[in-house]
């Protein structure tokens, strides 16, 4: 079970995950080992499952980021999108959602020609009915 402080070592680790333990451990009063320690355990139990890095798509040249939920035509296929959406590499994510579409993407491609011709392959996989796709203006929060 974590406690207040795991609550507080998550919170700074989810605003900057370089953060060093000895920065965390003046900010929390902590020892650099007690903060070390915390983090292990925190690994060890998945709560916490890693560090990566916050990419600029755009500044990478792949300036669409679009959501794009699924509508099959029913759930026997639940496992084969998952499986074409882990082999996509423009696929960011995947979730398995309630509502009207079984699945949504997120997606980033180069421009709105890639991105229609990632609709249709999305659209060619096994009972994919339809999609809706939303494209991302702005973020305000990641």
């Amino acid at each position: 079970m974590i406690d207040e402080k795991d609550k507080q070592i998550i919170d700074i680790l989810l605003d900057s995950g370089r953060e060093s333990s000895s920065s965390i451990s003046e900010k929390l009063g902590m020892s650099v080992p007690t903060v070390i320690d915390r983090i292990k355990k925190l690994q060890e139990s998945n709560v916490i499952s890693g560090f990566k890095a916050i990419v600029d798509f755009k500044s990478i040249g792949l300036k669409v980021s679009a959501l794009i939920s699924i509508i099959s035509e029913s759930s026997d296929n639940y496992t084969e999108i998952v499986k074409k959406s882990l082999e996509t590499s423009e696929v960011l994510k995947c979730y398995a959602t309630t509502g009207s579409g079984s699945h949504v993407l997120i997606v980033n491609t180069v421009d709105t020609d890639s991105l229609e011709r990632l609709l249709r392959k999305i659209q060619s996989w096994p009972g994919v009915k339809r999609t809706e796709t939303q494209i991302i203006l702005s973020s305000h929060k990641t």
